[in-house]
């Protein structure tokens, strides 16, 4: 019975397989509560009636009840996850991955509220309820194929990250040389024009740190022009690594149905009752 109701327990809490109606609403319900505390957290930056204030803590005080049983029965059932570790190894396992990480953190905010009345602490650790936004990672696959993008094209992407920081740096030393003697308020240093460097190569122009002298005018175009470049890089291979992944999945999926569709062809050649092949 004990492992009967250990079993159901991590079937609901996993994603939802095609027929299993309890597991596809505990998994509704959760997105739900999820959306609901992000939009709390942003309805927190205005002005609201003391009504809706009420409302909105209530619905805090809801969420991390249901958050925290819902972390505490995934430790519970987590040696299901891992089945070929020993229950406590496969418990601290699942305790480090990212989900597992993620729910703790947006979880403490509420928790240390209860023991500190610091406002500023408050303040800042209320940032970390919007960490539960990625909790949805865990009923879509949107993110997950994200995260294997980035992992599988993580090499190329740090070489060419590298070469942009490179020209940044560069061209910091480069501006504040240029640029120091005739507006030394403005190019204090080489970080105000690492600042310049990042606004410029990244293609947002603020317009608050700019070139006068010809020079520095004249590098300010070739570092502009170097930067659309440069920065097209990490997006091209951003790009391949989404289109390998979706030719991979529609591979993947035409090969799984071409398989249940020769089991299927396969199982016509026998009788369904004794298991003899038919002639």
């Amino acid at each position: 019975m004990y492992k009967k109701i250990k079993l159901r327990t991590y079937e609901i809490l996993e994603v939802a397989r095609p027929n299993d109606t309890a597991s596809r609403v505990v998994d509704i319900a959760l997105m739900t509560l999820i959306l609901i505390n992000v939009s709390l957290i942003i309805a927190d930056t205005f002005e609201l009636p003391v009504l809706a204030v009420k409302i909105g803590n209530t619905i805090e005080i809801v969420s991390v009840v249901i958050f925290s049983v819902e972390y505490l029965l995934r430790i519970w059932s987590a040696d299901l996850k891992y089945p070929n570790l020993p229950p406590v190894l496969a418990r601290l396992r699942f305790m480090v991955t990212f989900t597992a990480i993620i729910d703790l953190v947006s979880l403490l905010p509420s928790y240390i509220s209860v023991i500190s009345a610091n406002f500023m602490v408050l303040r800042m650790l209320r940032v970390l309820r919007l960490l539960r936004a990625f909790k949805l990672n865990r009923y879509t696959h949107a993110l997950r194929d994200i995260a294997d993008v980035f992992k599988k094209k993580a090499s190329q992407l740090i070489s060419s990250m590298l070469v942009v920081a490179f020209l940044m740096l560069i061209s910091a030393v480069l501006m504040y040389d240029a640029e120091h003697e005739a507006q030394p308020e403005v190019f204090e240093n080489a970080f105000s024009g690492l600042w310049w460097a990042i606004v410029t190569v990244t293609t947002v122009g603020y317009g608050d740190v700019h070139p006068i002298t010809v020079i520095g005018r004249v590098m300010g175009s070739i570092i502009a022009i170097l930067g659309i470049a440069l920065i097209a890089v990490p997006t091209g291979i951003i790009t391949a690594g989404f289109s390998e992944q979706i030719t991979r999945q529609n591979a993947e999926r035409e090969a799984a149905e071409k398989s249940n569709a020769k089991e299927a062809e396969d199982e016509k050649k026998f009788c369904p009752y004794c298991g003899h092949k038919l002639d």
